[in-house]
């Protein structure tokens, strides 16, 4: 997830930096494309995990101590990632007093 943020936020100033959009709006856009995707892959991975989770039957207490971190995980990541870490980078942006890219 770390990877792909600062891949993706290297693109929103690609798109500022070319003249599109301002870099607000490169950002928002860049958070709104990205929904979609993420919410499908979390949602296949915690389909997957449900079984392991909400288990019973012999070693479930061992696997059910394993999911939940991971259900956990894949739960806050992308929260993070869409949510928390454009609004950091715009706190940053504003805090440095940057205008342009």
């Amino acid at each position: 997830m770390t990877k792909d943020k600062l891949l993706t936020t290297q693109r929103d100033e690609r798109r500022a930096r070319a003249g599109l959009e301002d870099w607000h709006a490169a950002l928002m856009e860049g958070a709104v494309l990205r929904v979609r995707p993420k919410a499908m892959t979390v949602a296949v991975i915690l389909a997957g995990l449900m079984p392991i989770l909400l288990g019973t039957g012999t070693g479930c207490e061992t696997m059910s101590r394993i999911a939940a971190p991971m259900v956990g995980g894949m739960l806050t990541a992308p929260l993070l990632s869409l949510f928390v870490l454009p609004a950091a980078y715009v706190l940053l942006r504003r805090t440095l007093k940057v205008e342009k890219i």
